[in-house]
């Protein structure tokens, strides 16, 4: 693809009786995005135009039946629900969930086609959402430039233990550390790694999970030349800013790290699920029923969703393109020790790390 020819971001309009439309009309409304992209909704012009009507939305967008048919410049909305569909803003429909899958469906296929180059999903009910990532995807949450992955999603506590393998973070890691290469170009990344139990197990209290996993997981990284550090306590690692010398973080189970995420930064946040063959953003707020055609609804997780999928998909072609033909190496690389000694984790005592720029 020409670096100067405007990326086509196809936009799913999420559940049509929640904020979904709002959103996406207003983070569009901006004449700015469209310089830098060129924007497809998969919806309803129906749906939308109710949307704009009764939020009084001045967006204007040009029905195409196509994505092949996108004009630059405006914003191309592409039917894929010809019914007609009975808005009920608040409610949580069948009806409107089936809105959801098929406009999803269809931005895929076109994704998949090479028609469209990323996919943003406007935002979805929360059952809708569950338990849809695919087989060797990761979901990293991103707020600033904190982001967090979790190495078990959405379970009871009770069954969190027994789900979290060597092998299950060693492979979390491993993608993490690739994305942050290639769609953040951080060209050594540093991973921090939470540990399960209070006080990270010190001592046999709490559990014996970051001995016999975590800490035999990240030795193995660290001979693959991953730099993965820990096991931290949760509390210290956040409550003394330890985070902020990290380009990532991964907790081992939702609340362990989606909580302090959003304490932290409590404006809504966005999420990049990796793993896949394309690139993929949606906003981490959910459909928002209870405010949904208020006219309240802020816009800047969606537009930030964009942001990053646009991002996403420059940095990984210009991570990508000196590979297609590289150069023979000429030397061996020394290893650096260095970084490893810094953000080491002692046996009796957590030592914060020093200050040092990311990489």
């Amino acid at each position: 693809m020409e670096q100067n020819k405007k990326i086509r971001v196809a936009i799913t309009h999420g559940n049509t009786n929640g904020i979904g439309y709002e959103v996406i009309l207003k983070a569009l409304e901006d004449p700015m995005m469209l310089e830098l992209c060129t924007p497809v909704i998969y919806g309803s012009p129906k749906v939308a135009a109710y949307h704009r009507k009764a939020m009084e939305l001045q967006t204007q967008f040009t029905i195409i039946d196509r994505a092949d048919e996108a004009k630059p410049g405006k914003v191309n909305l592409l039917t894929t629900v010809d019914d007609e569909i009975k808005v009920e803003l608040g409610s949580n429909t069948p009806e409107a969930a089936e809105a959801a899958k098929r406009a999803k469906e269809c931005a895929l296929k076109d994704v998949a086609e090479g028609l469209c180059d990323v996919l943003v999903l406007a935002p979805e009910s929360q059952e809708d959402s569950q338990g849809k990532s695919e087989n060797g995807s990761l979901d990293i949450r991103i707020s600033g430039d904190l982001r967090i992955a979790l190495v078990t999603n959405e379970m009871a506590i009770k069954d969190v233990p027994e789900a979290i393998t060597q092998q299950k973070i060693i492979d979390k890691v491993k993608l993490l550390n690739s994305t942050l290469r290639r769609d953040f170009r951080i060209s050594t990344p540093r991973i921090a790694i939470l540990a399960l139990n209070p006080i990270a197990g010190e001592n046999g209290n709490g559990g014996e999970e970051e001995q016999e996993t975590i800490k035999p997981a990240i030795e193995r990284l660290e001979q693959e030349g991953i730099q993965a550090f820990g096991p931290y306590p949760t509390d210290k690692f956040f409550g003394n800013g330890d985070y902020q010398f990290f380009d990532a973080v991964l907790a081992m189970y939702y609340e362990q790290g989606v909580t302090p995420l959003k304490t932290i930064a409590p404006e809504g946040g966005i999420i990049l699920t990796t793993g896949l063959n394309y690139i993929q953003t949606t906003t981490d707020e959910g459909a928002q029923f209870d405010i949904a055609g208020k006219g309240t609804a802020d816009e800047s997780a969606l537009r930030n969703a964009i942001y990053m999928a646009i991002d996403a998909f420059r940095n990984r072609q210009n991570y990508e393109e000196p590979l297609q033909n590289p150069l023979p190496k000429l030397y061996h690389e020394k290893r650096d020790e260095s970084e490893r000694i810094r953000f080491s984790v002692p046996k009796t005592k957590q030592v914060p790390p020093t200050t040092q720029d990311k990489g």
